[in-house]
């Protein structure tokens, strides 16, 4: 007899072997409770709360005869065991969860996730609804259940409830529950699945986030920093305005740290770039304008906004651009060349001599010449309407 439990106590834990999981098993919110059920009649017991965070359970049932006393509490046991997956691999402890007394007396017993139907049970003795249900008289019995497992334990479950009813039809039974929940560390935060989901769904509706072509990685990371910093319910209290800085914050370094950033701006360049092919350049200025906004320009791009601003005619802004270009990169011939067109247009013609000059012998790119690139770029000017009677001066002076 003795075989047959331990064989069926290791058959019933011995679950799928996992990585060690973050939580405890907290015992200072474990039920203790000893009833007595009449003869032939039915009780309901119910656990005390479970704490948020709850994704398993250990429960152990004993029935002692009179004056019986539990040889070690269900608690004790658990102390040896680390974490649930201690249980499925049969560790040592696990092996004693099963409680060494039992008296002769047996019943059977049925688990409900609500009091209603737990009521149902108590009156008319009706199983089809729990949970868990145990039509086999027991003398004692030990489970785990777990959140992925049994439909007993879910995200939302506060508490269960036992219910009894006594196989002896002359004496009285005394009845020992214990259930010990495991907490996971992660979800006693607060943070269940559908909290989370609220969370990522805000981030997506950010400005910042609707310029991107995916913003799952952006918006995971930004969660993942609110969860570690707040529990849900002081996430909850922050005041909107605090909210909406705390996702600023965070967004700001999940922008850098999830490498989305590179991705946002180059597809800002390509934009910036088809729309000055299709003329719009009202859109290329707003583009670049926006890539220099966030610190973020390059040489080049600082080049490419100068010629867009020279093409619509504001040379003020181009010569402005393309200083910031040289403070970036004082070697990039693009940012030198449109700076001397911006000079020239802007009727600083001495000023537009002197770089003209300079370069006249280097390649603006490797297959395109200093020479070349004035030639092509003052074609564009013509095709803008924008004309200068120093172009052919120009010219003559880097032949």
């Amino acid at each position: 007899m003795k075989k047959t439990i331990l064989v069926l106590f290791i058959s019933i834990f011995y679950q799928t072997i996992s990585a060690q999981k973050s939580g405890y098993w907290d015992k200072e919110r474990a039920t203790y409770k000893e009833v007595i059920v009449s003869a032939r009649d039915r009780i309901i017991v119910e656990t005390d709360d479970f704490p948020s965070g709850t994704t398993e359970l250990i429960y152990r049932i004993t029935l002692l005869d009179d004056n019986q006393q539990m040889a070690g509490s269900l608690v004790s046991i658990l102390k040896s065991i680390p974490d649930p997956t201690g249980i499925s691999q049969g560790s040592a402890g696990a092996v004693f969860l099963m409680s060494k007394i039992s008296g002769d007396d047996k019943c059977k017993y049925a688990i409900f996730s609500t009091n209603e139907l737990a009521k149902v049970y108590s009156s008319k003795g009706e199983m089809a609804e729990a949970c868990l249900a145990q039509n086999t008289a027991v003398s004692k019995d030990a489970k785990r259940l777990s959140i992925d497992k049994s439909a007993c334990i879910k995200s939302n479950t506060t508490k269960l409830y036992f219910g009894f009813e006594s196989s002896n039809w002359i004496m009285k039974q005394k009845i020992i529950l214990e259930v010990v929940p495991w907490v996971d560390a992660k979800l006693s935060r607060g943070w269940t699945l559908e909290n989370r989901k609220n969370i990522i769904s805000q981030c997506k509706t950010s400005a910042l986030a609707r310029k991107m072509a995916n913003s799952d990685d952006f918006c995971v990371c930004i969660g993942e920093k609110i969860q570690k910093k707040y529990t849900f319910q002081e996430f909850q209290k922050l005041l909107p305005i605090e909210q909406a800085k705390a996702y600023k914050d965070f967004g700001a370094n999940c922008f850098e740290e999830t490498g989305i950033a590179n991705t946002v701006f180059n597809d800002l360049r390509t934009k910036a770039s088809n729309s000055i092919l299709k003329g719009d350049y009202g859109a290329a200025i707003k583009n670049y304008n926006e890539i220099v906004n966030q610190k973020k320009a390059t040489a080049l791009d600082y080049a490419n906004l100068g010629y867009v601003y020279l093409i619509t005619k504001q040379y003020g802004k181009a010569i402005k651009s393309l200083k910031e270009g040289e403070k970036l990169d004082d070697t990039e011939l693009l940012v030198k060349l449109n700076l001397a067109h911006a000079y020239l247009l802007n009727g600083e013609y001495a000023k537009a001599k002197t770089i003209y000059k300079e370069y006249q012998n280097q390649n603006v790119t490797d297959s395109v010449s200093w020479t070349q690139k004035i030639k092509d770029d003052y074609q564009a000017f013509a095709k803008a309407g924008i004309q200068n009677e120093d172009f052919e001066k120009v010219l003559k002076l880097v032949k």
